[in-house]
């Protein structure tokens, strides 16, 4: 205890600072249990598609397949294509965009501005609030996403235990419903980086880096958030 009192570190107030930031999941939740995972139940229709390194020649290989992904998505009536960004801002406001495009077209438009996440949270987040209305469009079978964080993708549907859950949850649910209601109906997640400037997802870049501000959800700071800041106050101390 004397050598404790002695040591002017903040490290030994860690733990004791960000136990009181609470985990917000549920290890037994039906969908995100062994064997009742998104995953486990429709793997043959829930594709990723990313280049095998990230080399300049695999990764232009890697946007010709991406080009005729995008080019097939707009001539069935039946497919959509959903490209999605994220950024956050030094203000702590962070900003999810996208685009859905159907028959060569933009159809809708979407953006969603959230105060205090973390860009672990913004890209989920981006995926969340583009991958849903896509899903709730009549007639749409074959829904392809493009993305700058394939990993998100991932993370959202092969979740397990993980302090998003809450965040994962209703795009999960949704996931589920839209590919159980019809044996057609398929999901694919195609990897798209920022700084390849393909077209149409520079589009929506653009438009995340040219937002307003404002946050959409202002209320609250999210639990990485809070975890980062207890860190950082307590580390500066």
């Amino acid at each position: 205890m004397k050598q404790q009192a002695n040591l002017k570190s903040p490290i030994k107030d860690v733990n004791k600072r960000l136990n009181s930031v609470r985990n917000c999941f549920n290890p037994l939740h039906p969908l995100f249990t062994p064997g009742s995972q998104i995953v486990d139940h429709f793997s043959s229709r829930i594709s990723f598609y990313s280049p095998s390194s990230f080399s300049d020649e695999d990764l232009y290989q890697h946007l010709q397949s991406l080009n005729l992904a995008f080019r097939s998505s707009q001539v069935n009536y039946n497919s959509v294509a959903v490209i999605t960004d994220r950024g956050i801002k030094k203000s702590h406001v962070a900003t999810a965009a996208a685009h859905i495009w159907a028959d060569n077209s933009v159809i809708k438009q979407l953006r969603v501005h959230s105060l205090n996440v973390t860009s672990i949270e913004a890209e989920p987040m981006a995926i969340c609030t583009s991958l849903i209305p896509a899903m709730e469009i009549d007639n749409i079978h074959d829904i392809t996403v493009i993305t700058d964080s394939i990993t998100a993708a991932r993370k959202i549907l092969e979740s397990k235990v993980d302090p998003l859950q809450n965040m994962f949850i209703p795009l999960v649910a949704a996931v589920k419903t839209f590919l159980s209601k019809d044996g057609r109906n398929k999901i694919r997640f195609w990897y798209c980086p920022s700084r390849a400037e393909w077209p149409r997802h520079k589009l929506v870049d653009d438009q995340v880096k040219t937002s307003s501000y404002i946050p959409t959800f202002p209320s609250k700071e999210s639990h990485l958030f809070s975890r980062k800041k207890e860190c950082d106050n307590t580390l500066c101390e």
